[in-house]
Formats: structure tokens, C-alpha cells, sequence
């Protein structure tokens, strides 16, 4: 066994080689394993469909763009919040509903499956037997049950419109492709130089020109028919407003860059009922 003065003589030599040791070795920081985007490159926002109920109207925004930035169908849209009109017409402070509302019969539906989860005991399967052995009567038709479909008939023709021809909105090589599977990819980057001029992918009506939808820039959208939408973004000056009339090739824009710099780039989106679609399969190979 050490002595005492042994054991103390053992103790500092191991707290000396500690020290060293301390004073040798590099320090330890926690490395953020999550890689930031390059330089100049821009990432677009994530782009989900809205979980809301609601949506509370904002200076600026128009039907299109909260249609636009919750992928819905603006025609749904209108029809639940009971806009009615071609100009689909709000104003700053107006709730407006981003989803179905509940109807009587799915309020009926509902409560009858909570009815049949609930019925454990033998009196409530007797009741529900006897509803069940009842027979049934027609029913009458009633309106105010009834529930009016989405879309008119007529509408659902009109939607069998002309087969749009589209156009390349700007020259330049294809720096960025669509993407389905990824979130920030629902459209295509046309690379170009600062002011170049981006035009109308097919003739339209412009439903929305402004810089309030985060992460397009100063943006267009331009409606074609009563399915398409075509969106061009990061531009440096618009040249249109909300509710001009434009021929296929009208001049919409000057390119820009995406805020976060770096090369001048043209961000163009096509929808179909709400849905981004991949846009190389409808513009005209080079």
C-alpha cells in the first residue's frame, strides 16, 4: 500500500498531466449538421397546402394570391366564402374560409357514427336495432338539405375550353426544373441578364401583380381560362396591373434576382385547378 506522502506525490502528477493535456488538445464545439444554401442561391419557401380554417384578408392580397398561396382552386374558393362575380371582389379584413364548410348532412353523418361507437350498453343497441328494422320511407326532397355541387354544369363545360399554346415567357437556359416530390421546386428558373424582358406564356387577364406572396419577388399571375394560372416571379419592374388584358408574347416584366442575389433568374409556375404542374411538358421544345 502507498503512504501517505506516496499516495499525495501520485495525485499531483496525474493532475499536472491532465492540464497538459487540457492545454494540448483543440476545443470541442457542437457542429450544426444542417447545411445552409450556397451563396446567391435562392430557396424558395416551403409550400404546403394550408392547414387553416381561415385566412384574414390583407391590404393587397386579391382572391388569386390567397388562392394562390394555399393551393386551392380559386373557383372553390369563391364559392365558399359566397363571393360571387368575375372580379371576385374582397377587402382588408374579411375572414375568409380556406376550407368546405360542413353541411347538414355530414353534421347528420358524423353524429350518427358517434351514436354507433357510443352504443356499448344493451338498452342503446335495442334502440338501434329497432331504427335498423324499421323500414324505410322515401325520402321528400328538401332544398335546404340538398347541397349545391361545386360547380355548375356550365362551368364544368367551360372547362373544356381551347387547348391553350403555350410560349416560352423569356429566353435562357433552364437553371432549375420542377419538381413534384419536392416542396420548393413547383416551377422552373430561366436564367437570364438583369432586365431582360419576360412575356405573357399565353394570352390572359393579370389577377395579381405585387410583391406580397413571400418568396416569389415582385410577381405576375396571369389567368388563361378557367383552369390554368401561369405565376412569373423575381422580376425587377413589373409592367402590367391587376386586371390588363394580354396577348400571347406581351412584354409583363423586366427580369430581376431573387432576394437573395445572385444571378438574374426568371421563376415561372403553371397551375391547373390549384395544382402546380410540370411546365417543360407544355412549352415548345427549343
Amino acid at each position: 500500500m502507498l503512504g501517505s506522502v506516496g499516495l499525495t506525490l501520485l495525485l499531483g502528477l496525474l493532475i499536472n498531466m491532465t492540464g497538459c493535456s487540457s492545454r494540448g488538445s483543440a476545443p470541442v464545439y457542437t457542429r450544426n449538421t444542417t447545411q445552409s444554401p450556397s451563396k446567391g442561391v435562392e430557396q424558395s419557401p416551403v409550400r404546403r397546402k394550408s392547414s387553416l380554417t381561415y385566412y384574414l384578408v390583407q391590404p393587397g392580397d386579391t382572391l388569386y394570391s390567397i388562392a394562390w398561396r394555399h393551393y386551392l382552386e380559386y373557383e372553390l374558393l369563391a364559392a365558399w366564402n359566397g363571393i360571387r362575380g368575375t372580379d371576385y371582389q374582397i377587402f382588408p379584413g374579411q375572414r375568409l374560409r380556406l376550407k368546405p364548410p360542413v353541411t347538414r348532412q355530414r353534421k347528420a353523418s358524423a353524429g350518427q357514427a358517434v351514436e354507433g361507437r357510443l352504443s356499448t350498453d344493451g338498452k342503446q343497441q335495442t334502440t338501434l336495432a329497432k331504427r335498423s328494422a324499421t323500414p324505410l320511407r322515401p325520402a321528400k326532397a328538401n332544398s335546404r338539405q340538398q347541397t349545391a355541387p361545386a360547380r355548375p354544369t356550365q362551368q364544368r363545360k367551360s372547362k373544356k375550353s381551347i387547348k391553350l399554346d403555350w410560349a416560352w415567357p423569356t429566353k435562357g437556359r433552364v437553371v432549375r426544373t420542377f419538381s413534384a416530390s419536392d416542396q420548393n421546386r413547383k416551377g422552373i428558373w430561366i436564367g437570364g441578364h438583369p432586365g431582360q424582358a419576360i412575356a405573357a406564356a399565353e394570352a390572359g387577364k393579370v389577377v395579381y401583380a405585387g410583391g406580397g406572396l413571400v418568396g416569389y419577388g415582385n410577381l405576375i399571375i396571369i389567368k388563361h381560362d378557367q383552369q390554368f394560372l401561369s405565376a412569373y416571379g423575381y422580376n425587377r419592374k413589373l409592367l402590367v396591373k391587376e386586371g390588363d388584358k394580354l396577348a400571347k408574347g406581351d412584354i409583363v416584366a423586366h427580369m430581376g434576382t431573387p432576394n437573395s442575389g445572385g444571378q438574374p433568374v426568371l421563376h415561372f409556375e403553371i397551375r391547373k385547378q390549384g395544382k402546380p404542374v410540370n411546365p417543360l411538358p407544355l412549352l415548345p421544345r427549343k
